[in-house]
């Protein structure tokens, strides 16, 4: 049952331990045995169970504690963590950098992504923008930086680079903005600076005699057992490599053959 005012008013010290008083969406009022009464909003992320001060009561009234939590659910619907956001805000500018913001989005939303796709982001970053972005401060940040930061990428060829390079800034800025550090994403004013990457087909086997070739060097594998399946079922699915190499067992019907 959610709380009134009343029955936060007339909530007594047990002297013999604390309890909760408990409202809605994970607030509640928490009673010390001297009688002090403390607003807490329990909440997960990333998995873990964590607990975010909402005030003391009467200075912070019901009205504004839920005010407070559903502020916090709003930045867990956005994917930010309101206890670390809280944390950095008293910090000040020293963790306002674009590589400590970085860094942040990159633990926060590691858990969503392959090892691989975490590697590949941090590695671009360590390599393509720290070097000329990562002491900047983040809001500070304007779009010929980045466009300069871009280019360097550009000019050694690495023309696809640069367009995801741009991407992946644009997500730290995104992720600053909702966390308080950055006020727009300039990476927006950027539409068509770059140039961009030549378009074409996957290279493909349509003569059906090398086709044949390729079917019987398979066939003629003399590696890796797990590779040799991978390679012989893949010209039966047709599945993309990543989705064949976690393929599970529940996913075949053998009695079918699918």
């Amino acid at each position: 049952m959610a709380l009134t005012d009343t029955s936060c008013k007339n909530a007594k010290a047990n002297p013999d331990k604390a309890y909760k008083l408990t409202d809605e969406k994970g607030l509640y009022l928490l009673i010390s045995k001297k009688g002090g009464k403390w607003w807490r909003f329990d909440y997960r992320f990333n998995g873990k169970r964590k607990t975010l001060s909402m005030g003391i009561y009467l200075d912070t009234t019901l009205k504004l504690a839920r005010n407070n939590r559903d502020e916090a659910r709003e930045l867990l619907v956005q994917g930010v963590d309101p206890g670390l956001k809280r944390k950095i805000e008293k910090l000040g500018s020293i963790e306002n950098t674009f590589k400590a913001v970085a860094e942040e989005f990159l633990n926060t939303n590691a858990f969503k992504w392959s090892d691989s796709h975490a590697s590949h982001i941090k590695q671009c970053y360590e390599r393509d923008v720290y070097p000329w972005l990562g002491d900047k401060e983040l809001k500070t940040i304007t779009a010929i930086e980045v466009l300069t930061t871009l280019r360097r990428i550009v000019d050694r060829g690495a023309i696809e680079t640069a367009a995801r390079t741009k991407q992946f800034i644009g997500k730290v800025i995104r992720y600053g903005i909702i966390t308080g550090r950055a006020e727009r994403d300039v990476t927006q004013d950027l539409k068509g600076a770059l140039p961009s990457p030549a378009k074409g087909h996957y290279h493909a086997i349509t003569d059906s005699k090398a086709l044949g070739e390729l079917l019987r060097d398979i066939h003629a594998y003399k590696g890796s057992f797990l590779v040799r399946m991978a390679l012989q079922l893949q010209p039966l699915i047709f599945a993309r490599p990543a989705n064949l190499v976690s393929m599970e067992w529940e996913e075949l019907d053998l009695e079918v053959a699918e």
